[in-house]
């Protein structure tokens, strides 16, 4: 930590005496280098937080009645003790307290030592490697499947859990852990279904200053739809918007010159006429989420237009043939991270059209060469698959759109499968902006970063490839 702090500085003098006056002198690269230290030293220092905090917990059970370490220093229960001693909340507290639980060795009656109830995160943890709460969202979801999930499909998914959450952002790992759930506990997720619609809830009230709250709590059988004609709209608006900024012009992935790879009929408004230009639409995604909202129910209430975005709509279930056919296991929804069970695919499926799930078939081509620039959309499906919505920051597949990662026109790429990435709007403008390669098949999808960003040019895995149990099973 010292000596990247002092590398970070430029080689003279007159440095400041202050953090906050070194910060600022401080290069890009060496201001990384010192973000990555700290959060290093963050780690290390949390690994030891929660052995403590597990030693005050265990000295503070209740079979210590009134001579419990926190009831010895004045508290009420061992969270209270250690959230005062860290200046945190209660709920940091019972957090540091659960992981150190969870993850410290033990003994049995003779005094031997035994391994912790979930050797891998205690050794990820003790290494520095993942965060605390990285270690605790595992080790919830273990705890909860221990009673009917098989001990050694457990182990290995949470020693791979372990490992990726070394390398996923929190919200990615997250993902991986439902999925880990939703597998080690099929018998489960039909149960799970059925308490969720029946804790599905809407309530509606207007604030003093006028504004009116809706609060929903929705199943994702049923939020999925509503969430699917939002994102249609937003999205629709944003490929007008940028195609509006860009002179009606879009890129590929590394940057070409040709017209871009949506469909131009797309950046319609929702009433069909022209959006508004681009320099006059600043709202943020929550405010064109909301527009979407009222522009639904406006229409429901009776507007003779048609809305456009929505015409194309389709919520896409996947799930394995057989798993269909028997209502055994659990399948996913496009958009929604929570894997839901076979019989709620099963009846989704009967009360819509059913998107063939084996792709590839003379009825539904997935490489199309060079006599398309456009991606269908039975190969946007197909991109899902691989990627899972934006192939680099996990963004949701509502916000994404296909593009070429060898360019169409400069590299004469085709646009096929394995040609093709989702992408979010922002990682596409940075991949072309800051040099990245993309590297797919039709399983994976490597972004290598350029050399300003990592010296070695090491590959970053990405698409569903970096979270999927399929993958983690292998």
């Amino acid at each position: 930590m010292t000596n990247a702090w002092a590398g970070a500085l430029p080689p003279f003098d007159q440095i400041p005496a202050d953090a906050q006056g070194e910060v600022e002198l401080m290069s890009n690269a060496g201001l990384m280098g010192v973000t990555d230290a700290i959060a290093r030293l963050r780690r290390d220092a949390d690994a030891l937080l929660v052995r403590v905090a597990a030693e005050v917990g265990r000295r503070s059970g209740p079979e210590f009645g009134t001579d419990g370490l926190a009831k010895q220093n004045g508290f009420h229960n061992p969270t209270r003790l250690v959230a005062s001693a860290t200046g945190g909340s209660t709920g940091e507290a019972a957090r540091f307290i659960l992981v150190g639980t969870a993850t410290a060795s033990r003994q049995d009656i003779s005094g031997a030592r035994r391994p912790a109830r979930h050797p891998h995160v205690a050794a990820a943890l003790e290494a520095g490697l993942i965060s605390v709460d990285a270690a605790g969202s595992i080790t919830a979801m273990l705890d909860r499947v221990a009673p009917r999930a098989d001990a050694a499909t457990a182990d290995a998914i949470e020693r791979i859990l372990a490992e990726r959450a070394a390398e996923l952002p929190l919200h990615l790992l997250l993902r991986a852990i439902k999925q880990a759930e939703a597998q080690l506990d099929q018998d489960g997720a039909e149960p799970r279904d059925d308490e969720r619609w029946l804790d599905r809830s809407l309530s509606i009230r207007e604030d003093r200053n006028g504004m009116v709250h809706f609060v929903a709590r929705l199943d994702p059988e049923s939020a999925a739809p509503i969430k699917s004609a939002i994102e249609a709209l937003v999205s629709a608006g944003l490929r007008a918007h940028d195609a509006s900024g860009s002179d009606a012009r879009g890129t590929d992935v590394r940057g070409t010159d040709g017209p871009g790879t949506t469909d131009p009929s797309e950046a319609a408004g929702a009433n069909g006429h022209p959006p508004l230009p681009a320099v006059d639409d600043e709202r943020t995604i929550p405010q064109r989420q909301a527009d979407a909202l009222v522009e639904i129910m406006r229409h429901v209430l009776g507007c003779t237009h048609t809305l456009a975005p929505l015409a194309s709509v389709t919520t896409v279930t996947r799930i394995d043939l057989d798993a269909l056919r028997t209502g055994l296991g659990v399948g996913s929804i496009d958009g929604i991270d929570q894997p839901v069970s076979a019989g709620t695919i099963r009846r989704m499926a009967a009360s819509a059209d059913l998107i063939p799930m084996v792709l590839g078939t003379e009825s539904v081509p997935l490489d199309l060469g060079r006599t398309a620039r456009l991606f269908s959309r039975a190969q946007r499906i197909a991109l899902h698959e691989r990627d899972g919505g934006c192939a680099s920051c996990g963004q949701n597949i509502g916000y994404t759109h296909a593009h070429h990662i060898r360019w169409w026109e400069r590299d004469r790429g085709p646009t096929d499968v394995s040609n093709g990435v989702l992408l979010c709007s922002f990682c596409h403008h940075m991949i072309h902006r800051d040099g990245w390669t993309i590297q797919a098949d039709l399983d994976e999808v490597w972004f290598i970063p350029p050399p300003h960003v990592d010296p070695d040019r090491v590959p970053r895995l990405g698409g569903k490839a970096r979270f999927h149990l399929a993958r983690l099973a292998a």
